[in-house]
């Protein structure tokens, strides 16, 4: 079952399927070991990654398991990351949500705005029942998104990744739709 990718617009950005344009500026973001300092998988070396990147994402829509979508400024057309939804399971009505954004972007409340309006599309549309996230235990500020959002922490997965060379624990996150308080902003689809 394909799975429409959508495109919707917050105050300030516009979160959309990506396309080959998008290569360059996903590179350099992927590229960064600041950036991917939590992440379970080293930083890309190869520029082939990005294209293969947005591939995936082409393939896990027409595979019906999930939304990744790139995320723009409204304000000058820049691209500041993405967020997605994945491991959609229509029997269950549940899926993960993810995101990643250059270090530039953060501290600017994109994450929470961005994420927000993918759960508002998720719990509306999908008509989905739980949303799950994960963060690296030292990654505050992602915990602090969650949070803002609504998702209750439900426990610690004990060295459950290699982070840089370094075992780390994960806080695994969820978020029930009777829970969801979506923000009063309308978030409209194009």
């Amino acid at each position: 079952m394909t799975l429409p990718t959508p495109t919707l617009l917050t105050a300030r950005l516009r979160l959309r399927p990506f396309d080959d344009a998008d290569a360059s500026d996903l590179f350099a973001m992927h590229s960064s070991a600041y950036v991917l300092r939590y992440w379970d998988a080293p930083p890309w070396s190869e520029r082939e990654r990005a294209g293969r990147f947005i591939a995936a994402c082409r393939q896990m829509a027409e595979e019906g398991t999930g939304a990744r979508l790139a995320i723009d400024r409204v304000s000058d057309g820049a691209f500041i990351g993405w967020c997605s939804l994945s491991q959609w399971n229509p029997d269950y009505r549940s899926a993960s949500l993810g995101y990643c954004f250059k270090d530039a972007a953060w501290g600017h409340g994109y994450a929470t705005e961005a994420a927000r309006a993918l759960l508002g599309w998720a719990f509306d549309t999908l008509d989905l029942n739980r949303v799950q996230a994960e963060a690296d235990t030292r990654n505050v500020a992602s915990a602090r998104v969650l949070e803002k959002l609504g998702f209750v922490r439900e426990g610690t997965l004990r060295e459950d990744c290699v982070v840089n060379g370094e075992v780390s624990d994960s806080w695994v996150y969820g978020l029930i739709r009777r829970e969801w308080r979506p923000s009063s902003e309308p978030v409209p689809a194009l």
